[in-house]
């Protein structure tokens, strides 16, 4: 099996490999740590590499001790970083990290990134949405491992999206990256373990969902199980959403600022928190909620939403520009003809009774929140940058102004405000292309599911980055193309009640999904009622997580911050 250089094979190839393993008696700290940095320099050749490169190299390489991390000791782990070489010069490496712990369990964990990538994925942490109460991946013993998708943000911080100028960054990052990662990953793993990983799983959320089921979908045989939340599956026709709401902000007194939406999000709260059968300052029944509420008629503490005449008269309500635009957010956007990769739409958000941004105080949680919903100024020409802090554009306008920009017209100066992205006129072959090369769609995922392959996808109802009525969508499509028995047999999906874009003060969602992924694979146990718990919003708190399309509705009794107080139903 091609490797890694014959200078560090017999180094690389011992079981122990001078890690802390079970069974390698008489090693200590010291000794691995030497033993680690001995691997700085070793290489993988482009020959095991599923797609083109001129192979990987380690770069640097350092023994990680172990220490006490809530909560549990976390053991030690030899970090490696490493560079996968680009075929074309001028493009960028691929960067990774890889955490060989010293206590092994045979398995490896690979970690998807967020939003453009460009910083290396977080390997070394719990994963998105996980159990806070758990030991992270490295301490139950995985290799994990990530890379930065092939491009590297600190280049251009304003400029996120400047990458894709170059025709192989762009690729890696849609997900060839992906596949380059892998295989170097598990080429190293097995020559320094003396074995192969026994389980290969991926999770991630956001770009990182996308990245999950992209794994999925194209190197089925490569994973026997993923999780996939909040997943930006069909990236470009969301970035083509994130334009028509960009464009409804930018016109002239239609920005809500932050009070505004506080009042909006209070007006959805008193109209709908009720409709799962208990006042708890959470939306369970976010269907129906979609469905009874009208800005434009709803009240906020008994006084109507609707500024007085529509006009903006301050801050305690939404003119009717304000309201115009909301409703865009919340409404799809429909492609006439359809888009390259097939999509005919793309589904708005759930808009109403959710946190899209409200005044933060001191609480730098919800200042996050903000950050990655409708941030705290208009979007403009020129599109100010949009780093985090406290004076941001919506992140879908810096997200849609890069995409034109460096994606769609490969115009630095290029006014993103002007492209309409349902009449994209000159630019609809270059958007076509795009979305054929972003838009992880195939539905049929008949070869991962013969595999053996288990799949859990999970989004918040409360999203204002990436509509959960779009992975809905995604879901109904899978089980429409396989069947619900065959769908079934492999795929989960639950959505969680309050919960945002990886993060909320509403309800900040906890789930041992990595748990229910590994009982389902490996010990054929299908998923069993599933319970999230709240680390923000009410500390502590839980609640059943609902197979979609079921919601967790009160049973009448009980207390309402215990999962045992309520019910999955599908009314």
């Amino acid at each position: 099996m091609p490797v890694i250089s014959p200078r560090f094979a017999a180094t690389l190839g011992a079981v122990c490999a001078g890690l802390l393993l079970a069974g390698c008696a008489g090693t200590s700290h010291n000794q691995a740590a030497q033993t680690c940095h001995d691997l700085n320099g070793a290489s993988v050749p482009a020959s095991a590499i599923g797609l083109p490169t001129r192979g990987a190299t380690i770069t640097s390489t350092e023994y990680v001790p172990t220490a006490t991390k809530t909560p549990k000791t976390h053991q030690g782990y030899c970090k490696v970083l490493g560079d996968i070489a680009p075929v074309d010069t001028h493009a960028p490496a691929i960067k990774f990290q890889l955490n060989l712990p010293a206590e092994w369990n045979g398995k490896s964990l690979m970690i998807g990134g967020g939003g453009y990538n460009g910083i290396l994925a977080k390997t070394t942490d719990l994963l998105p949405a996980g159990p806070a109460d758990k030991p992270d991946p490295i301490g139950l013993g995985y290799a994990t491992y990530g890379s930065d998708s092939g491009h590297q943000l600190a280049d251009d911080p304003n400029n996120p999206g400047k990458f894709a100028l170059n025709t192989e960054a762009l690729k890696n990052f849609s997900y060839e990256a992906l596949k380059k990662t892998h295989d170097t990953a598990q080429q190293l793993i097995a020559s320094h373990y003396g074995k192969p990983a026994t389980r290969k799983y991926f999770a991630g959320g956001s770009t990182g969902g996308r990245e999950a089921l992209a794994v999925v979908q194209k190197w089925p045989q490569d994973f026997d199980g993923a999780i996939a939340l909040y997943p930006a599956f069909a990236a470009a026709s969301l970035d083509l959403q994130f334009g028509r709401i960009t464009r409804a902000l930018a016109t002239p007194g239609a920005y809500p600022n932050l009070e505004k939406r506080a009042e909006l999000y209070k007006a959805g709260i008193q109209a709908c928190d009720a409709l799962d059968g208990v006042k708890d300052g959470l939306i369970s029944n976010q269907r129906q909620c979609n469905r009874i509420f009208d800005p434009a008629t709803a009240t906020v503490d008994g006084r109507p939403l609707r500024c007085e005449g529509g006009r903006d008269t301050g801050n305690q309500c939404l003119s009717d520009a304000q309201i115009r635009a909301m409703k865009v957010f919340a409404s799809d956007i429909v492609f006439r003809p359809p888009v390259g990769s097939g999509e005919v739409r793309h589904a708005g958000f759930n808009t109403w009774g959710v946190d899209l941004g409200r005044p933060a105080g001191d609480s730098k949680l919800q200042a996050t929140i903000n950050y990655l919903n409708l941030g705290s100024i208009a979007p403009a020409t020129p599109m100010p940058p949009n780093p985090a802090g406290s004076k941001s554009v919506p992140y879908h306008a810096g997200f849609w102004d890069q995409w034109v920009k460096y994606f769609v017209t490969q115009d630095p100066s290029y006014n993103s405000l002007s492209l309409d992205p349902t009449r994209p006129g000159k630019w609809r072959n270059r958007i076509n292309e795009l979305t054929r090369l972003q838009d992880i769609n195939q539905t049929d995922l008949s070869a991962f599911a013969n595999h053996g392959g288990k799949l859990l996808i999970a989004h918040g109802v409360a999203d204002g980055l990436v509509p959960t009525r779009a992975t809905e969508d995604f879901v109904r499509r899978v089980r429409a193309t396989m069947g619900p028995q065959q769908t079934d047999a492999f795929l989960r999906y639950y959505e969680i009640p309050g919960y945002g874009h990886a993060a909320s003060t509403v309800f900040n969602a906890s789930w041992d999904s990595l748990t229910t992924l590994e009982n389902w694979v490996e010990k054929g146990t299908p998923p069993g009622p599933q319970v999230v718990a709240d680390t923000a919003g009410v500390p502590g708190r839980t609640r059943p997580l609902c197979e979609y399309p079921g919601w967790p509705k009160y049973a009448g009794s009980g207390d309402v911050n215990s999962a045992a107080s309520f019910q999955c139903v599908k009314e």
